[in-house]
């Protein structure tokens, strides 16, 4: 039997998702990334807000539009369960390819790994 939904005053509100396509484009073009194979994440920092927000880019070359739709929403489930939880910035979490084989052997738990290893502080940067 498939997992039932948590009650809606159980999922996040709106306003920790990114909809607009200029909020995107700035976490695309002014953010950091890291990747693996499944996975890239985005961060762009917002120092004006202590709440994280979340944008999840799946392309069609993952699959079909329930495949998509599964893998979107398991990515938002392992963000917001990730510890310690993201403060003050901007995500985007985009799924390739692998994403699928992933989700289909490992489940949310794979996923979960995947992304907590690509939310983890970056080191500084090396001195030029």
């Amino acid at each position: 039997m498939p997992a039932r939904r948590p009650p809606a005053d159980a999922r996040r509100p709106r306003r920790a998702r990114l909809s607009r396509s200029g909020d995107f484009d700035r976490v695309y073009r002014q953010g950091r990334s890291r990747a693996n194979r499944q996975l890239v994440v985005y961060r762009f920092p917002r120092p004006d807000s202590d709440t994280p927000r979340l944008g999840v880019s799946v392309s069609r070359k993952v699959g079909g539009a329930v495949e998509r739709n599964r893998i979107k929403r398991l990515l938002r489930e392992a963000f917001w369960a990730a510890e310690p939880a993201p403060r003050g910035e901007d995500f985007v979490i985009v799924a390739r390819p692998p994403a699928r084989e992933l989700a289909d052997g490992d489940g949310l738990e794979g996923l979960a790994a995947a992304l907590g290893e690509l939310l983890v502080e970056p080191g500084p940067e090396p001195a030029p």
